[in-house]
C-alpha cells in the first residue's frame, strides 16, 4: 500500500524546488555558472517544453494523430520576426522587395508580437480544424502535416510580410533567461489547469472513447475544435520565443521534420504526461547537443577512427532511444505526472529492497547447513 505525505510536507518541499530553481537560473542569467553554449540550450529546452506539452494536449490528452506543430510554431516565430524587427534594418533585410507599407511603421513589443502570433495560429487551426478534425488516425495526421506545409509554403511566398525564402534576421534577442522561462511556466501552468478543468475532463473522454463521449453529450467537434486550436495558440507562442532566441528565422527552419523532434519528446516523456513531456524536452535537446562529439573525427595516437563521422549521433540516438522504449514502451513516465508522493513511495520501495536483500542473505548465512563430522557408524 503507497503512503502519502502531508499537505504541509509537500507544500515545503514545492517552496523548496521553486526557490532553488530560481536561484540556479539566476546564476545561469548572471553568468556565474554554465556559458553562452550552455544558457542557449536550456533557453531552447524551456521552448521545446511548451511546443510538446501543447503538442501532448492534442495527441496525448486528446486522442487526435496531429502533425502540425510546425505550421503553428513558423507562425509565431514569423510574427514575431515582423512585428520587432527595428524600422532601421528593415530596408536592408527586405532589399528584393520591400516590406508592406502599411507594416513598415507598424512595431510593436515583443508580448504584443507573441500574442497577436499565438491568436493567428489559433483562429486559423480553429477555422481549418472543422473539416480537418473529422479525419482519423493516420488520415489525420497526413491533412495536419500537409496543412503545416501550406503555411510553410504561404510564408516562403509572401516576399513583402515575410521576405519570402530569404526569411529575416536582426531580430531583437531575449536579453533574460526569466524571459523564456517564466513564459513556459505561465504557458505549461494555464494548459496544466485547462487538462484539470472541465473542457480538460472532456477531452480525456474523447480520448478514451468517442461514442461514450458523444452520448455523454459532449461536442465532439467543438471539443476537438478547441483542443486544436490552444495547442496551436501555444506552439506559436513558442515560435516567437524560438525566433527572438535565434535572432533570425526563415521558412526552410520549419519543415515537417521539425515536428518529429517533438512527436520523439512526447513519446519519450509519455503521451498524457506533461510533466513527462517537461523533462523530456530537457532530456533530449541536451543529449542531442552532447552527442554532437560523435559527429567530429576522432584521433587516437595518430589513427583516425573512421565510426566518428557526421550523422553518427543520430544514429546513437536513434538507437538509445529504441532501447528506453523497449523498456518504458509508455515512456519515462507513462501517463502519470510528477508528485511528492510518487518520489517518496520511489526511495520507500529502494530502501525496503535493500533491506530485503540484507536479510535473506543473513537468512542464507544462518540456515546454512553444518557438516557431517562424525560420519556414519
Amino acid at each position: 500500500m503507497e503512503k502519502k505525505l502531508s499537505n504541509k510536507i509537500k507544500n515545503i518541499c514545492t517552496i523548496i524546488l521553486v526557490i532553488l530553481s530560481i536561484f540556479i537560473l539566476f546564476l545561469f542569467d548572471r553568468e556565474i555558472i554554465g556559458d553562452a553554449y550552455l544558457r542557449r540550450i536550456l533557453n531552447l529546452s524551456a521552448i521545446y517544453a511548451i511546443i510538446s506539452v501543447s503538442m501532448n494536449l492534442v495527441n496525448g490528452f486528446t486522442g487526435l494523430f496531429s502533425l502540425g506543430q510546425a505550421g503553428f510554431v513558423a507562425i509565431g516565430a514569423f510574427s514575431v520576426a515582423v512585428f520587432t524587427v527595428p524600422e532601421k534594418y528593415i530596408q536592408s533585410i527586405f532589399y528584393i522587395k520591400p516590406m508592406a507599407p502599411w507594416l513598415v511603421e507598424m512595431r510593436l513589443p515583443f508580448v504584443v508580437a507573441l500574442l497577436i502570433g499565438g491568436l493567428i495560429a489559433g483562429i486559423l487551426a480553429f477555422l481549418i480544424g472543422y473539416p480537418i478534425l473529422r479525419l482519423k488516425s493516420d488520415y489525420l495526421a497526413i491533412a495536419t502535416l500537409g496543412f503545416s506545409e501550406i503555411i510553410r509554403i504561404v510564408l516562403t511566398n509572401m516576399q513583402t510580410i515575410t521576405n519570402g525564402a530569404l526569411g529575416i534576421n536582426r531580430i531583437p534577442p531575449m536579453k533574460s533567461m526569466f524571459i523564456p522561462f517564466g513564459i513556459a511556466v505561465i504557458c505549461i501552468g494555464m494548459m496544466v489547469l485547462l487538462i484539470n478543468s472541465s473542457y480538460g475532463r472532456a477531452f480525456k473522454a474523447i480520448r478514451e472513447d468517442n461514442i461514450a463521449a458523444e452520448s455523454m453529450g459532449i461536442n465532439l467537434a467543438l471539443h476537438k475544435n478547441l483542443s486544436f486550436a490552444i495547442s496551436a495558440f501555444f506552439s506559436a507562442i513558442a515560435g516567437g520565443l524560438y525566433a527572438a532566441l535565434l535572432t533570425t528565422v526563415d521558412p526552410k527552419q520549419f519543415y515537417f521534420t521539425f515536428t518529429y523532434n517533438f512527436l520523439l519528446i512526447i513519446v519519450f516523456g509519455g503521451i498524457g504526461s506533461v510533466t513527462g513531456s517537461v523533462i523530456a524536452a530537457f532530456v533530449v535537446t541536451y543529449g542531442l547537443e552532447w552527442l554532437r562529439i560523435f559527429d567530429e573525427p576522432l584521433i587516437i595516437g595518430g589513427v583516425t577512427i573512421p565510426f566518428f563521422r557526421a550523422g553518427l549521433r543520430m544514429v546513437i540516438f536513434s538507437l538509445l532511444l529504441m532501447i528506453i522504449v523497449l523498456f518504458f514502451r509508455k515512456g519515462l513516465m507513462g501517463n502519470k505526472e510528477f508528485s511528492w508522493d510518487g518520489i517518496y513511495n520511489f526511495l520507500l520501495k529502494i530502501k525496503i529492497s535493500i533491506k530485503q536483500k540484507r536479510y535473506d542473505k543473513m537468512r542464507v548465512y544462518v540456515r546454512r547447513p553444518l557438516k557431517d563430522k562424525g560420519g556414519d557408524k
